[in-house]
């Protein structure tokens, strides 16, 4: 399959430098990615805002569970931003865990916070996104703005057409998920039928940062490399059972 693609680029006339050129930059992106990523044992993913500022009660709550959860042996993976990524980082930072920070360059709000023990700098959103989706045992959505929501329906998106493996996926903070958990009842499910019931399944909203811990502590970690492997090889279907 490999060869067919690279003949078809061979032979493709239309093809320009910059666009060869392009490529590259998204493979180099990709395989820096993968090549780091596969020495590392499943973690706990957790997004969230890169705006909300320390006096915040999610920031505080982040905190906590990064701690909470490097105690417990679970690494921490996050964006590498500043906010909730930063809290998380910084609360596994503070009691001795692994804190990795898959970091994005942006003109504005992204740096590398100074939590990390171990960090990766991606061009491409995309390339950044597959990283994240494939590094974590289980993923936590604390608030955040667009890309956030971004986020988090991509990779119920990726679970739900078996992409890859069902993993426990948890919205942080009831007040703020709530009225997305209830359109996605009411207007999708229930009046448009745009999902199927068992659709939010999927994922469980919550305020118990001890719970989130607990289910991290019920999964038994994989290598990465594992991960990448089955889905390699996974053959997705779409609802209707059809291969996507």
């Amino acid at each position: 399959m490999e060869q067919i693609w690279l003949d078809e680029l061979a032979h493709n006339e239309d093809l320009k430098l910059e666009d060869v050129e392009r490529l590259v930059r998204y493979a180099k992106d990709l395989i820096q990615g993968l090549t780091k990523l596969r020495t590392y044992d499943q973690g706990v993913t957790v997004f969230g805002s890169a705006r909300v500022m320390e006096a915040n009660p999610y920031y505080q709550k982040s905190r906590e569970l990064g701690q909470k959860l490097a105690r417990a042996g679970h690494s921490i993976i996050t964006g590498g931003g500043n906010g909730i990524m930063e809290a998380a980082n910084r609360g596994a930072y503070e009691v001795g865990g692994k804190s990795i920070g898959l970091n994005i360059e942006l003109p504005n709000e992204q740096a590398l916070n100074q939590y990390t023990t171990d960090s990766l700098q991606f061009h491409y959103f995309f390339a950044r996104k597959v990283m994240l989706a494939f590094s974590a045992k289980m993923y936590v959505y604390f608030p955040g703005g667009f890309g956030t929501i971004d986020e988090f329906s991509e990779l119920l998106t990726l679970v739900q057409t078996k992409k890859i493996p069902s993993v426990p996926i948890i919205l942080f903070g009831k007040e703020f998920w709530q009225p997305l958990d209830d359109f996605f009842r009411v207007k999708m499910e229930e009046e448009e039928k745009t999902i199927n019931p068992g659709d939010r399944n999927l994922y469980t909203v919550t305020d118990d940062i001890d719970y989130i811990v607990s289910v991290a502590d019920s999964l038994v970690p994989r290598k990465i490399e594992e991960t990448i492997n089955q889905a390699i090889a996974a053959k997705p279907t779409d609802h209707r059972g059809v291969m996507i």
